[in-house]
């Protein structure tokens, strides 16, 4: 599968010294209400970020969309950032979890109100004709489809240890539970994942990326 990212920001010229600063420096310098340590933070992590949501969503569209949301957020709460490895990537995947779940309940409600007065009408489909992006989310749905045999709590493991590439310490902070119980939910997904066999649900490389973070 190939992913892609939102598009590029245009970078001021004179931030260019902060490319070579730490994460934990310009969270900083971000707390202290400097937009440009902030600005280089989103060009540092946004693809990872939004290729976490778009796996999460199966929709280019509504990945960039929550992708800022997540952003705007971790503006508003900078100065609550949590630092793993000097990264804060694993604080921003669970932001991330946290926005797209409220998007979820968002959806449910409006779904609600809107087949309670009336049927929805049939949109055309804004990605038709563009066959490299409807493939991408074709194969996002499949592994969406897989990881729902899951169990919620082992599938942010998975998703989070697989996907988004954190090791366990990381995925431990994303999550906001201890690691003993981030290894034992891990053992328990690569139990029930080495019974999705069938070829329609089976990812190469799942199992052995999975067993490679014991």
């Amino acid at each position: 599968m190939t992913s892609s990212s939102p598009g590029h920001r245009e970078t001021d010229p004179l931030a260019a010294p902060l490319a070579g600063m730490s994460d934990r420096e310009l969270w900083r310098r971000a707390g202290e209400g400097e937009t440009e340590a902030f600005a280089r933070l989103f060009d540092r992590h946004a693809k990872a970020v939004y290729n976490f949501l778009f796996r999460r969503t199966a929709s280019w569209s509504d990945a960039e969309d929550l992708t800022s949301t997540v952003f705007l957020e971790a503006w508003r709460r900078r100065e609550e950032v949590v630092l793993v490895h000097e990264t804060a990537l694993p604080w921003l995947f669970r932001t991330a979890d946290y926005v797209f779940r409220n998007e979820q309940r968002r959806q449910y409600f409006r779904l609600a109100t809107v087949l309670k007065h009336s049927s929805p009408p049939d949109e055309p489909d804004p990605a038709d004709g563009v066959a490299s992006r409807i493939d991408d989310e074709r194969e996002a749905r499949r592994m969406r489809r897989l990881l729902r045999k899951l169990p919620r709590q082992e599938r942010e493991i998975v998703e989070l240890c697989f996907w988004a590439g954190l090791d366990l310490q990381a995925a431990a902070v994303a999550l906001d539970i201890p690691l003993g119980t981030v290894k034992s939910r891990l053992s328990r997904a690569r139990h029930h994942l080495r019974g999705l066999t069938a070829a329609d649900t089976f990812i190469p490389g799942l199992d052995d990326s999975l067993e490679n973070l014991s």
